[in-house]
């Protein structure tokens, strides 16, 4: 069983590198490709992370967040989706992006469901984790 220590110190850090991807009050900060492959290469925590969405800053001028969805068999089926938040009127071509189908837990199955996602992260595939 973790401690309360380890899971507060997770939190911290998660909610400081989303304090740290905000530039002002209300206004996401700019990311290059190297920040944005940094932070898919952190470690995360599923217990802490499980059915939140994590506002990372802007690529290309286009929100970036990492949805942790999970089901059934929490937290143990925790993933991580690193994807943009297009707005309404925008199509992931328009905005420099890759769709890519992945499977996201539902009930107690998963399903695939397609997602926009920043080209920095298409290669290495880090824009999902299980």
């Amino acid at each position: 069983m973790r401690s309360l220590t380890s899971v507060v110190t997770v939190f911290a850090a998660v909610a400081g590198m989303a304090i740290g991807a905000t530039a002002c009050a209300g206004t996401p900060a700019q990311m290059d490709a190297a920040t944005l492959q940094a932070w898919a290469g952190k470690p995360w925590d599923k217990a802490t992370l499980m059915n939140t969405t994590v506002e990372l800053g802007r690529y290309r001028n286009v929100p970036v967040v990492a949805e942790f969805p999970c089901s059934d068999v929490c937290p143990q089926y925790t993933v991580r989706i690193i994807h943009y938040q297009l707005p309404p009127e925008a199509s992931c071509a328009s905005v420099g992006g890759v769709e890519k189908e992945v499977l996201v837990p539902v009930a107690i199955a998963v399903m695939p469901k397609t997602f926009c996602i920043p080209e920095p992260l298409v290669a290495s595939g880090a824009y999902y984790a299980k």
